[in-house]
């Protein structure tokens, strides 16, 4: 028969390992939560935007060709954001660009080629929830490069 102080240790050691192996005591770092496989394509559709404004502000003649094309881009953040959870980053239009950062057509139409191959990346490795989504931009970015032939 155990004495009344050795059940109280007995009974202290068998509290301290269970509250251990739930991860109550232990000191170690939170892992850093992966990031999303869609992220790409939203830092993507943000950056495509933001190239589309400041090709139009360097030359406004080519805003009613790019406006819609650069509408598209910040419609696929606005859907990204919302499926992948995170807060909404700006999708507005921008208001102003650094002196000779225009693009033009050409790059803008680079861009929008290794953008739908990342789109397409993206849409093989995707759930079949998120496949749709990710084939669809694939699709508008492969449309847009050709619109800038």
């Amino acid at each position: 028969m155990l004495s009344t102080s050795r059940r109280l240790l007995l009974g202290a050691a068998l509290s301290s390992a269970a509250l251990a192996g739930c991860g109550l005591l232990d000191s170690g770092p939170e892992p850093e939560p992966q990031p999303d496989p869609l992220q790409p394509l939203l830092n993507e559709a943000l950056a495509l935007a933001a190239a589309y404004d400041r090709a139009i502000l360097a030359d406004a003649s080519l805003a009613a060709r790019l406006t819609p094309l650069a509408d598209d881009h910040r419609a696929h953040a606005a859907e990204l954001t919302r499926v992948i959870g995170t807060a909404a980053p700006s999708v507005a239009p921008s208001s102003s660009a650094p002196a000779g950062a225009g693009e033009t057509t050409a790059t803008l139409r680079k861009a929008e080629q290794a953008a739908q191959r990342t789109a397409v990346a993206a849409c093989k490795a995707a759930t079949p929830e998120r496949a749709g989504l990710t084939g669809s931009i694939a699709a508008c970015r492969a449309t847009h490069a050709e619109a800038l032939r």
